[in-house]
């Protein structure tokens, strides 16, 4: 039967006033209490209310709770079961499906004659629906709230019904005050009045109307609920385009309404809200006028241009209603409700430097966010690293891409010319990082990995040996090492690695290097957690790595946390895994870097140690040496990629030589995805299943690397070797960065053009097509002109100009290119390409070894193809840890329907 109503209005309205819209004495049902919305809001509402959830219904849930601080909420299969159960409610609160809210609001009426509100959050209720919601609710003397809103709250009764309205923290943005709140936004709701506190002014009812096409609870019964409610001195009132449910008001308090949409005028599709879609006469312009012919004013209230009365003011911005509220309330004696908490100035809430070193006035730190926003981005900082969306990543990489008409590589946005101007340590943490270390964290980079490379009775080096012995190829000789390198050869360190990121994720240090207060983190570990990181017996590389540390002379807050957790004796593993939390830290905060990057840093440490440690015989690792140097030298005070050349030439090198070497290596880090090796190692992911990026094994792909590298990639620099020493061989050279070497370089270049031109001609004569090519001259790209560059071939030239350093390899080929010119072998002059730059640096810096008889043509042969392996080992790790974040299982599988069969 119908229930008598305000005689107000032409149906039926049962509330009074706005204090009457969320009490407490309302007891509250929620529809689909265990959706994903409610199960979260739910709970904060009901113990701000101070327990007004009775129970809540979930199709084939009856018996389970929904937890709160206060106790738990019961969950039923319908309203009839939760009656029937004894609970009684005036209020149901619907988060249904748009599809089952119709049918939820007639079994909340049907089963329950007391029955007095319903709140609906769905969003895109139906019209026709929500016309029968109407119908059902006004033959039953039922106030409707929504769709599409965030419910209903009231600062004085402290009380929320139905969504989010201030947040997680709902008392610390509804302050009990004198403004009453209605918004078309749920989240605007709660930011105005945030935004009010900054002048003063707290809240009493905030209704969320939503802003589907259907509103229930329109301005008009505001406005009449507001006239009737004496708390309320005031009024605010958030208003979008669409419908006239704002025309013809009766405004008797001072109001501000603000006015949004303008943009919205041209759209002929709803844009946000399904009911922001203007018509004739509706859009936001309208609504203006109507506002300002309400309270009587010409023009929109700027601070700039404050046009305002005692009625009140219309704004387009909602920053500006608090300082038009103020002035409309001066007007009419009415001072604010306390002194002004906060302020409105422009405030940075996210701060992101892209990895990029600004200066510090340019270094904008952010500051908390206002409710709801400051929850929100609380929980999205405790999310800390990178996230990236999954994808097939066959043919293509986040980590390398190559210019075709270049034929220069990028790895992580740097181009490999930059890369080879950097140590081989920095290009190996930019690898992962992608980022460069700063000189402490190159320091420790060193540390790191010279810990790791004496391999003195290592099952990985008896392995390669073994290998070595069989006369297998370098690769086959290292694929044997890395094989033996599996994750529990690496398991102290990234647990310890694991829970040094459990500890401090939420900790808020950004720096490592900074001071920051660990104190509370410290107390908080366990007995059995700082047992985990000290050090046993047994683990004299602890001793080793801590001196080399402290000796530094600067501190990281993770070194000296295990430090202290270990009661000054931290394991080499603890060290170890504080080493690579340093240096991955910042790009993990910035979110460079994923959790399951930072995680793996040390398996990535120990790989790379074990393909330089490893590519040298059993027998130059004992106790106490590796190579003939000490292991606590090396580790004090050696770099990387001093480490590796005294790997393959068994010696330091000198200035000079350490340029020319990190250069080489830099040059061949990467040739984009498509490259053999490349496809290997992203294949050794794939086949793991990166979807669970645990069961990726990092040593099996890079062993996927090295399977897929041989004599014709990779081992193929020694093809140009072989070709210079021929030519130099009985020239009596004796120092090849000698630039007066005493040799006629164009006589030598010209003998030989000579001789090829015969040949070649003989060769075709013959028919016979597979002749005798000469490596690294000519390029498929850099052709066609009458004289031909590798523009990678000019920038290593120049940076050797410029640094003043001579090598008569490179000047012989550049000779030769032009004698093959002048003796009618091609018709223009070839460019010398990449590949030659590579094997004339390497061959410069053996030639005194291989000349002498230190070193054997295939003791040359294998320092080429090796010094490839540890170049292209760094774009590979780049390219691995690229695929395990964002690859498939399987993804670089080839479809049955692109295969072919050969008869």
């Amino acid at each position: 039967m119908h229930k008598e109503g305000v005689k107000k209005f032409p149906y039926y309205v049962g509330i009074k006033s706005l204090a009457e819209i969320a009490t407490r004495e309302d007891r509250v049902c929620v529809l689909n209490i265990t959706g994903n919305e409610s199960r979260t809001v739910t709970p904060v509402s009901h113990v701000y209310s101070g327990g007004n959830v009775v129970f809540g219904t979930s199709p084939g849930r009856s018996g389970q709770f929904l937890e709160t601080k206060i106790g738990n909420i019961p969950v039923f299969n319908s309203v009839k079961e939760g009656i029937k159960a004894g609970h009684k409610f005036n209020t149901a609160v619907i988060y249904l499906p748009p599809s089952g809210v119709k049918d939820g609001v007639a079994e909340a009426v049907r089963h329950n004659p007391d029955l007095k509100k319903v709140v609906v959050l769905t969003e895109k209720v139906s019209v026709g629906d929500a016309r029968v919601i109407r119908a059902i609710c006004q033959a039953n003397g039922v106030d409707v709230f929504g769709g599409n809103c965030l419910g209903v709250a009231d600062a004085w009764n402290k009380v929320r019904i139905g969504g989010a309205l201030g947040g997680n923290k709902p008392e610390e943005s509804l302050v009990k005050g004198s403004v009453a709140l209605f918004s078309n936004s749920g989240n605007f709701t709660t930011t105005i009045a945030v935004y009010l506190l900054t002048k003063g002014w707290g809240t009493t009812t905030s209704v969320s109307s939503g802003k589907d096409v259907y509103i229930h609870y329109a301005p008009k019964e505001f406005f009449y609920a507001l006239d009737n409610d004496a708390r309320s001195k005031a009024a605010v009132i958030y208003v979008e385009p669409g419908g006239y449910y704002e025309a013809g008001l009766e405004i008797n308090k001072p109001t501000v309404a603000c006015v949004v949409g303008r943009w919205k005028a041209r759209l002929t599709k709803a844009c946000g809200h399904a009911g922001s879609l203007a018509g004739s006469g509706d859009d936001a312009k309208a609504k203006e006028k109507w506002f300002m012919d309400y309270f009587g004013v010409k023009d929109i209230y700027t601070p700039q241009t404050p046009v305002f009365s005692k009625k009140g003011a219309v704004v387009t911005n909602i920053a500006y209603i608090p300082e038009a509220l103020t002035k409309v309330m001066e007007l009419n004696g009415v001072k604010s409700d306390f002194e002004p908490q906060g302020d409105l100035s422009l405030k940075c809430w996210f701060s992101n430097n892209a990895n990029i070193a600004v200066p510090k006035e340019l270094d904008i730190q952010p500051v908390r966010a206002v409710s709801p926003y400051d929850e929100q981005i609380d929980h999205i900082n405790r999310q800390v690293g990178a996230q990236f969306p999954r994808q097939t990543m066959k043919d293509c990489s986040g980590a390398s891409l190559m210019d075709p008409s270049t034929q220069v590589t990028k790895v992580h946005n740097v181009s490999i010319l930059d890369s080879s101007k950097k140590s081989l340590e920095e290009n190996l943490v930019f690898s992962l990082l992608k980022r460069y270390p700063t000189e402490y964290e190159r320091a420790l980079s060193n540390i790191a990995f010279n810990a790791y490379l004496n391999h003195n009775n290592d099952p990985a080096n008896t392995a390669a040996d073994a290998a070595r012995e069989a006369e297998s190829s370098p690769n086959s000789v290292l694929s044997a090492a890395i094989s033996i390198m599996g994750k529990g050869r690496v398991k102290g360190a990234v647990e310890a690695t694991n829970q040094l990121l459990e500890l401090f994720q939420s900790s808020g240090i950004v720096c490592p290097t900074e001071k920051f207060n660990y104190s509370g983190v410290l107390s908080g570990l366990s007995k059995e957690a700082k047992k985990g990181f000290t050090a046993q017996a047994g683990d004299p590389l602890a001793k080793v790595l801590l001196k080399s540390v402290d000796d530094l002379k600067k501190r990281s807050v993770f070194i000296e946390f295990v430090k202290e957790a270990a009661g000054g004796k931290p394991s080499s593993d603890a060290l170890f895994a504080a080493i690579w939390m340093t240096l991955g830290w910042e790009p993990l905060i910035r979110r460079s870097i994923s959790k399951i990057t930072i995680a793996a840093l040390p398996w990535y440490s120990r790989i790379f140690s074990s393909f330089v440690g490893c590519s040298v015989p059993a027998l130059k690792h004992t106790k106490d040496k590796f190579c003939g140097v000490k292991n606590e030298d090396l580790i004090s005070g050696w770099t990387f990629t001093d480490a590796a050349f005294l790997a393959l030439i068994g010696r330091k090198p000198t200035e000079t030589e350490r340029f020319e070497f990190s250069m080489l290596l830099g040059l061949i880090i990467s040739n984009g995805p498509g490259t053999i090796s490349a496809q290997g190692c992203k294949g050794g992911v794939s086949a793991d299943g990166p979807e669970d990026p645990h069961r990726v094994q990092i040593n099996k792909a890079f062993v996927g690397f090295l399977t897929h590298t041989g004599f014709a990639h990779g081992g193929n620099g020694y093809e140009a070797i072989a070709f210079l020493i021929d030519r130099f061989k009985d020239t009596g050279l004796k120092d090849p960065s000698a630039s007066k070497h005493g040799l006629n370089l164009k006589a030598i270049a010209d003998a030989y053009a000579k001789w090829y031109a015969k040949y070649k001609a003989d060769q075709k004569a013959f028919g016979n097509i597979e002749y005798l090519k000469i490596p690294c001259v000519n390029h498929p790209i850099f052709k066609g002109k009458e004289v031909n560059y590798d523009p990678r071939e000019r920038f290593v030239s120049a940076l050797f100009e410029e640094k003043g350093i001579y090598n008569v390899f490179l000047d012989f080929y550049q000779n030769l290119v032009q004698a093959l010119f002048d003796f009618k072998v091609s018709s223009n002059v070839y460019c010398v390409n990449v590949d030659a730059v590579i094997a004339v640096i390497l061959l410069k810096i053996v030639w005194e070894a291989f000349n002498s008889g230190k070193m054997s043509d295939r003791e040359v042969e294998a320092a080429a193809f090796t010094t490839f392996l540890f170049g292209r080992m760094i774009g590979c790790a780049a390219e691995i840890d690229d695929h395990i974040n964002r690859g498939r299982n399987m993804d670089t599988r080839t479809p049955a329907s692109k295969c072919f069969f050969v008869g």
